[in-house]
């Protein structure tokens, strides 16, 4: 790694936040990047410090393999070692730190009307509450609890309740659908689900209940009748009473199942003793599209994850205790769990928790919020971004923006114009940008700058992070040194990386450590400039990443293929100004059946029943055939190609029939239109 060239285009860290900074310059980052990699026991151990250990660890701070030719993959974080990530989140700041009536969250709902405070204190409380619950309910260490809700404190009560007693939590996104839930229930094998009458997002009512009763039906049918209990927070009903809009509302009822959440936490104590946890118990589940179709459920563990999101937030975001800091993910990906719940309040951080949309009820939200709660940091996606460049600067000059401090993107790669708007007008000029790249299965950050120390460019996920070692190698495995492009890989573990896939290590193994022994494959590629800057460069798998959400072009086409009247389906990405990648499908049909309007409309609403909203394609085309090598494998290159309207498609002569290609080209043009 050398220092930027000094005639190149920088954005440099303002001195004012260097002087007060946890990594204040470039040369103080180098050194503490040296150590993490020459000392990582001395390194780790430092951090572990910081925490609360019922016991201490016996074995070394990380053990691994990664070969898969010299055993089992494994990783293995202080060994031996007893703690609860409850209480170092919750119990250490309010017995020890003295930060009970602190502001953990400042929660605003969808309307700017809904909105309240949580006290570290309060949230200890009813923490403790909800575990006593669980635990009546029978719930008790090791066992999974799904939980599928919107962006409410509830979430995140629930979550650190089942931290306290040792169940595993297993957060489902509240946009996804019945069958995508129903799948997450049925992997995790959950006893329980945590779910709410309903949601407003934007203008739209979602019967949260419904679905959830939808999805528990599907398990029935499938032969699965885990969930024993179904508890429901009366969101809508209470909270956000607005007039007659609430009897729109009607929530499904099965007396032998379901409990309110109001009726059994009124009357439950508000002390639970931690479960102490070993280690490497599994502290969540969390699913991840997998390039096979069926969702992968990466499985984090206590210690690690502790340490290392811990670490990076305070690093990151050069966290301080009169920060007000914005995430505004949600909590069912993995930037929520890591980066608004659990690396947050590890370092008793104030949140904003945000349950709406970034243009709901007006263009201005966002900013209207960083006013309103006088937020220092903010992070969030370069779609959002996107989306509120469109509205120009002039919706900004309606609030005071000068509390910021520091800015984040997340979820995919900036493109440099979005990097720009964000840092000159969001920022005034004045913040940095971290343009962090990690991924579910990394449980925080590994590609980032230090908003102090790092020199940026807008794009670049500049450096990796302490203890994180990359490399890029090319298709044959072989290390490429210097400015280089190839496959992104690391060459070592660091605490919070994932542990296994849930009842599914073969696969586990074979996803990330088959290509190339002795590395963890991220499955992005990514090049290396001259200054040993990092730039992503996009999936390499079949994966698409459309408004930071990665999903599987398998996942999509088995959808399509549902429908009586397709044949064969082959879904690719293309570029698109807002969400950064949108979905362009290409459908074969059944003899005598007819490609019209109709069915393009229908596809749609099958794939947003089967996966969710978030899945919608916006383009389905009509293929008579699909571009396949003799062998019968679907050219998706060339698909790509297609859907991005480029003439030179490369090398054509693998095809079993290159006639395909022109039909496909000529029928384009409807499916853009």
């Amino acid at each position: 790694m050398v220092v930027p060239e000094s005639q190149e285009k920088m954005y440099y860290p303002p001195v004012e936040l260097q002087r007060n900074a946890h990594v204040p310059d470039l040369n103080s980052y180098l050194v503490m990047y040296k150590k993490s990699l020459e000392n990582p026991e001395a390194f780790w151990r430092e951090v572990a410090d910081e925490f609360f250990w019922k016991k201490p660890a016996t074995g070394p701070m990380l053990q691994h393999n990664f070969d898969m030719t010299k055993g089992n993959i494994f990783v293995n974080c202080m060994e031996g070692a007893k703690t609860n990530m409850c209480y170092n989140v919750l119990d250490r700041h309010v017995k020890e730190g003295k930060l009970g009536e602190k502001v953990a969250y400042y929660w605003e709902g969808n309307s700017p009307d809904h909105h309240m405070t949580i006290t570290y204190r309060q949230l200890l409380s009813h923490v403790c509450r909800c575990a006593n619950v669980l635990k009546q309910m029978g719930v008790k260490r090791g066992d999974r609890v799904s939980i599928y809700l919107p962006m409410i404190p509830e979430l995140i009560i629930t979550m650190l309740a089942c931290a306290r007693i040792g169940a595993v939590h297993s957060i489902v996104f509240a946009g996804f659908s019945s069958e995508s839930l129903c799948e997450r229930i049925m992997d995790a094998q959950s006893s329980v689900l945590v779910t709410a009458d309903g949601v407003y997002r934007g203008e739209k009512l979602i019967n949260l209940k419904q679905i959830s009763d939808e999805a528990l039906e599907k398990c029935r049918e499938k032969g699965s009748s885990g969930v024993t209990t179904c508890l429901v927070i009366k969101h809508q009903a209470q909270r956000t009473r607005t007039g007659t809009s609430c009897n729109k509302l009607k929530t499904p009822w099965d007396s032998e199942r379901d409990v309110w959440w109001d009726e059994v936490m009124r009357d439950s104590p508000d002390e639970c003793e931690p479960e102490w946890m070993d280690a490497e118990d599994p502290l969540f589940i969390l699913y991840t599209s997998g390039s096979t179709g069926k969702p992968k459920g990466a499985v984090h563990t206590v210690a690690g994850y502790l340490l290392y999101t811990s670490l990076t937030f305070r690093y990151v975001f050069d966290h301080h205790p009169d920060d007000v800091y914005w995430c505004t993910a949600d909590i069912g990906w993995i930037t929520g769990h890591s980066y608004i719940t659990y690396g947050p309040l590890a370092n008793g951080a104030t949140g904003v928790l945000f349950e709406g949309l970034p243009v709901h009820p007006h263009v201005g939200r966002f900013w209207e919020i960083i006013e309103k709660y006088k937020v220092t940091k903010f992070y969030t996606a370069p779609t959002a971004i996107r989306l509120l460049m469109k509205y120009g600067q002039e919706p900004l000059r309606k609030y005071d923006l000068s509390s910021l401090r520091i800015l984040g993107t997340v979820g995919e790669p900036i493109n440099p114009e979005a990097w720009r708007w964000y840092h000159e007008v969001v920022g005034q000029g004045r913040c940095p940008v971290v343009d962090t790249f990690w991924q579910t299965e990394t449980g925080g950050h590994v590609l980032t700058p230090l908003p102090a120390a790092t020199p940026l460019k807008p794009g670049s996920a500049t450096f990796p992070f302490f203890g994180v070692e990359p490399a890029i190698l090319n298709e044959h495995g072989e290390e490429l040194e210097g400015v280089a492009e190839g496959y992104l890989v690391f060459r070592k573990p660091w605490p919070g990386i994932m542990r296994t896939i849930y009842k599914n290590q073969e696969r586990f193994e074979n996803t990330y450590f088959k290509k190339f022994p002795g590395f963890y494959v991220t499955g992005d590629g990514c090049r290396r400039d001259k200054d040993g800057y990092y730039w992503i460069t996009g999936r390499i798998d079949d994966m698409l990443n459309v408004s930071g959400h990665l999903m599987s072009t398998a996942e999509v086409e088995a959808a399509l293929m549902l429908h009586h009247s397709v044949s064969e389906a082959a879904v690719v990405s293309r570029p698109h100004k807002v969400k950064g990648e949108c979905l362009y499908c290409f459908v074969t049909l059944k003899d005598s059946k007819e490609f019209n309007c109709k069915l393009v409309e229908d596809l749609k609403r099958l794939v947003r029943e089967k996966i969710g909203p978030i899945a919608t394609p916006d383009f389905i085309q009509n293929a008579p055939a699909l571009p396949k090598t003799r062998s019968g494998k679907i050219m998706r290159r060339i698909l790509r190609q297609i859907a991005r309207n480029e003439k030179d498609l490369g090398d054509l002569s693998t095809l079993a029939d290159p006639k395909v290609v022109e039909v496909l080209l000529n029928q384009r043009s409807e499916a853009a239109a």
